[in-house]
């Protein structure tokens, strides 16, 4: 068993299913999900993850500045960019916030368990 924190934000509950699923085998103690920022930033405010994976578009606002609140909560929290916006201008600005990992959802997908699953 994992025992991090894990907080998955998308607005696709198909992608969150998919994420859920693939991480069922890590056995993760505790696993949130959310799809919106407003969400994203009440789960924020009461926890601490230890990984947050996250989407750039959301319905409702930017990933971008959940990545900017996670990072200057918790500068140790992982994040994990999981998005369409895959292009150098959105990869060069998610690391220079601080995102550990920048993944395209269409050809990095696969790769979110086994970077968790390899975590310090």
């Amino acid at each position: 068993m994992i025992s991090k924190k894990i907080l998955l934000v998308d607005d696709s509950p198909l992608i969150i299913e998919r994420l859920i699923s693939m991480l069922e085998d890590l056995k993760i103690h505790s696993l949130f999900c959310c799809g919106t920022v407003f969400e994203a930033r009440e789960i924020l405010t009461r926890l601490v993850p230890d990984v947050v994976v996250l989407d750039i578009n959301l319905s409702d606002g930017s990933g971008i500045d959940l990545l900017e609140m996670a990072k200057s909560q918790n500068p140790g929290t992982i994040v994990i960019m999981l998005t369409n916006k895959s292009g150098a201008y959105y990869r060069k600005l998610c690391k220079t916030m601080g995102a550990d990992h920048f993944l395209d959802k269409s050809t990095d997908f696969e790769m979110v368990p086994g970077i968790i699953r390899n975590m310090k």
